[in-house]
Parts: C-alpha cells; structure tokens; sequence
C-alpha cells in the first residue's frame, strides 16, 4: 500500500486519541466504580446485612470468580461480533446486575449478584485492550493504555466522595444510603451501554471520520508495526492456555492483584479506624489522596516506558515500591505516615499495569493476545478474590489488617523478582543466540 505522505502523523495520533480514549477511558471509570463501591457500601451494609469481616472478604471476591470463568469465552464472542457489539452488550448487562444489588435482603443474595456481575463485565477490559490495538502501534501503546487504565484511580477518585455523599445524604423513600448508592451508580452502565453501540468504530476501515488518506496511512502503518515483531506468533486457544510465557505473566498479575484489590475493597475499612468520629463522606475525602497520586505516577511512568521502549523493567521496578510501601503501611500506625505508604503503594501498583500489559502484544499476535491477554487477565483476577479475603479472613480471626498487608507485600516481593527474571532470562538467551552464531555453523550444529 503507498503511504500518503500528506498526512500529519502527529496531528492523526492526536485526532484518533481524543475520539476512543476518553470515551473507554469514561467507560472503564463506571466499569471500576460499579466494582469497587462495594468497599464504600461496606461502612453502612455490614451491619444492615449483619456481614461479618470473612462474609464481606468473599463478597468482595467472588465476583472475580464469576470473572475468572466467564473471561475467555468473553473475549472469544469479542472477536466474532466486535468490539461495537460486545462490549456495549458487556455494559448493558453489568448495569443491570449492579442496578439489582441494591435490592438485596439477604446475604446470600448479595453474594449471587456479585457473582453475576462479575460474569457479566467479564471481557471488559482485555476486549478493551485489543480494541486499542486496532488503532495504536507498539510505540504508542503504553501510554495509550495508561491513559485508559488511569480511570481506575480516578474512579476511586471520583467514587470515594460522590459513593459515601450519597450514603449519607440520600434516604429517599426510606432506603438506607448504600443502597441508593448502588442503584445510582449501576444506571451509567446501562446508558454507556446504548452511547458505546452508537459511538464506537470496530477498526479504521470502517472509521468515517477519517479521511480517505488518513485511513489508508493508519492501515499501512499498523500493518507494517505488526510485520515488525518477528517473535510474534498465532497460537489456538490450548496452545495458548498452555504457554509458558502466558502463564507466567498470569502468574504475576494475580500476585499483583491480590495487593491491588486487596488495598482498595479494604482502605475505606482502614481510614475509619483512623478515627470514629470520621463521617462517610470525609472517609471518601481522605481515599482520594493516595489515588490522585496513583494516577500522576501511573500516567508519567508510562511515559517513560514508551520514550524508551521498555517494558520489563517498567513494569518490576513498581512493584518493588508497591512492596516496600505496603510493608511500611503495615508497620506504622500513626494516620498520617499510613496514607503517606498506601499513595506510595498505589502509585507503583498503577504504575505497573501499563508497561505490564504492552508485554503480551511483544511475543504475540492480534488474534492470539485477544485471548492471551483475556487469560491473564481471568487467572490474575482471582487475585481479586484471594486478596480482599484473605484480609477479611485474617481479621475475622481477631487480628488487624496489618498482618494481611505484611503478607501482601511479601507476595508483591515475589512478583518484583518474577518480572525482574524475565528479563535476566531474555539477555542470558540472548547472549547465547549471539555467541552461537559468532561461534559458526559447526559450534550450532553441537
């Protein structure tokens, strides 16, 4: 294909940002606040429920079971309807489910839906991921993904004030606060459901709000990127189940969630034990510290990740901070130095998960990363369940939160020195690639 050379490549980058971005980028903020209010809701629904410390732990987490199950099969109807389809199909039935938590009266119940709104955002965020793929390079791709991914601290930012306002100023028609809380904040699902299946573009050829020759440029030049990766390989569903590599990868997202979710369906938990007299909503105030900091890190760091087209050590080097600052939360008890090491925490838990997740797409092709990535995202997602109950369980036993955030950090260690090997192992291969061939045909043939 002839490349146009009249075509702007920063001002066509720029344009095609500002369309998709922001909109999964708002997206994916309604996605994490449906998920993570349940932390907010906490404060006012144990007692309601009369939940215990274990009981919310797996309320907490078995929607990632329902994730974990429903994720590839997800992902594969991702690829056969596209991503227009799919992914409006994903908001509006996950809307529907958090809109229904509020109804709850029974535990049990709560339990049921978690785990149905687990299996209906299941695919959300790889489907997102390879979407992403169809319209940015390699070069681009950190970045691009941090700016979507940021929406998780920023949902948090946002949902800290506006869940635990609503908890204490609404009470319409005799409902307790968090109920109302659920039901408002499920509703923009449902709406971004409808606004998806009308705004989104499934890939450039289709995209009518690009020039003839701008599409043509973008076509060419992803397909040139995707000529570029010479270690790329296509492999089917079993095969890639059964990758090494993928599996690795797995291996330490799952770590890495357990710290991640662990933290966050927990913090509001912790910031009330800085002080009874704390309302809901200052509660709320005080959780948007550590995650305006996150997102600051997040999105600089992925900046540096893609300035020098590396991915492995920009993705170790946060977890050794995330790591080394959970041990201090875990350690200090005065409120102040505790929020100082979790915005220190959360910062390098964001700041891994872009340079992370440009990784599968450097071994792997369009087709086979829709399900790699889908895979690891599934298996490291029961972090998510092990994290936040092994933290209610360890409290239900009549410890405190800090023996759980001192295991977690020990489980981060682990997943800084997982990743860190990875790239030790990749030099060591590639050293002996070298001296094999400077050695000759014959030392090869030894």
């Amino acid at each position: 294909m002839q490349v146009r050379h009249d075509v702007n490549e920063s001002a066509l980058v720029r344009k095609i940002t500002w369309k998709i971005v922001p909109f999964v980028f708002i997206l994916y903020v309604i996605s994490y606040l449906d998920r993570a209010n349940i932390g907010y809701a906490a404060l006012q629904m144990n007692k309601e429920l009369a939940l215990s410390s274990e009981a919310f732990g797996f309320v907490s987490g078995i929607f990632f079971i329902g994730y974990f199950l429903f994720e590839v099969p997800s992902n594969i109807m991702l690829n056969r309807y596209g991503a227009r389809i799919w992914i409006a199909r994903i908001l509006l039935t996950w809307g529907v489910v958090a809109v229904a938590s509020g109804f709850v009266q029974t535990p049990n119940q709560l339990y049921v839906l978690r785990f149905f709104l687990g299996v209906a955002e299941a695919g959300f965020f790889p489907g997102i991921i390879v979407y992403l793929t169809h319209w940015f390079r390699a070069k681009e791709l950190a970045t691009t993904v941090a700016l979507f991914t940021s929406a998780i601290p920023v949902s948090y930012i946002i949902g800290a004030p506006f869940s635990t306002w609503i908890m204490d100023n609404v009470n319409w028609l005799g409902w307790s606060g968090w109920r109302w809380m659920l039901v408002l904040e499920g509703v923009p699902a449902v709406v971004g459901g409808v606004l998806c299946f009308l705004y989104l573009t499934d890939k450039p050829k289709d995209a009518k709000w690009l020039k003839p020759e701008e599409r043509a440029w973008l076509e060419n030049e992803l397909e040139n990127d995707r000529k570029s990766r010479p270690a790329s390989q296509h492999l089917p569903l079993l095969k890639t189940l059964r990758n090494p590599r993928v599996l690795y990868l797995s291996f330490i997202y799952f770590v890495y969630q357990c710290g991640s979710l662990g933290v966050g369906y927990w913090m509001p938990q912790i910031i009330k034990n800085f002080s009874a007299s704390l309302s809901h909503t200052e509660v709320g105030l005080i959780a948007m510290i550590p995650y305006i900091f996150a997102t600051i890190i997040m999105v600089l760091w992925s900046r540096s990740s893609d300035k020098r087209s590396e991915r492995r050590l920009h993705s170790a080097i946060p977890l050794a901070l995330a790591a080394l600052a959970m041990l201090g939360a875990g350690l200090v008890s005065n409120p102040y130095l505790s929020i100082t090491m979790v915005s220190f925490t959360l910062a390098g838990l964001y700041a891994f998960k872009s340079p992370f997740w440009a990784l599968p797409t450097l071994f792997l092709t369009r087709e086979t990363a829709a399900v790699s990535i889908a895979i690891i995202n599934s298996i490291g997602n029961l972090g998510g369940f092990v994290g936040p109950f092994l933290i209610g369980y360890i409290k239900g036993r009549g410890n405190s939160t800090t023996t759980g955030l001192l295991f977690l950090a020990v489980l981060l260690a682990i997943s800084f020195f997982m990743t860190f090997l990875i790239k030790i192992a990749e030099h060591r291969q590639e050293h002996k690639d070298l001296k094999a061939k400077s050695a000759g045909p014959e030392s090869a043939r030894m």
